[in-house]
């Protein structure tokens, strides 16, 4: 199930689905996020919506990462995602975009759901 979330102060959608995502699974505000990836990505000599500042960022709030078997590389999309997993905190990769799943349903500023996911974290209870 799809849900609209755009944490974005000015309700911009400018290419912060990171942001977005990892805002609502740690439950920090879209500032605080942005704040800290930008920080960690200047420490780390990246951007701060890069890959591996995000993804440690992840690591580092409890998060693991899981590869989606290429089984259907196709068909299998963020909404298959979301209804495979009715319980639990993910964020799913599809390679350029970044969509937070939370118990069976995905946030997201627009509606994500026919994107192919490739990999995604999860958090650790």
């Amino acid at each position: 199930m799809y849900a609209y979330f755009n944490e974005n102060p000015n309700n911009k959608r400018t290419g912060d689905c990171v942001i977005r995502a990892l805002s609502i699974v740690t439950g920090c505000t879209w500032e605080q996020v942005y704040i800290d990836l930008s920080l960690k990505g200047l420490l780390m000599g990246e951007w701060g919506n890069s890959n591996p500042v995000w993804e440690q960022y992840l690591r580092q709030n409890g998060f693991r990462r899981e590869v989606i078997p290429n089984t259907c590389p196709e068909c299998y999309t963020i909404r298959d995602f979301a209804e495979d997993h009715p319980n639990g905190t993910y964020v799913a990769c599809t390679g350029s975009h970044v969509v937070a799943v939370i118990d069976g349903v995905y946030y997201d500023a627009w509606d994500s759901g026919n994107e192919i996911p490739t990999y995604y974290f999860y958090k650790e209870e």
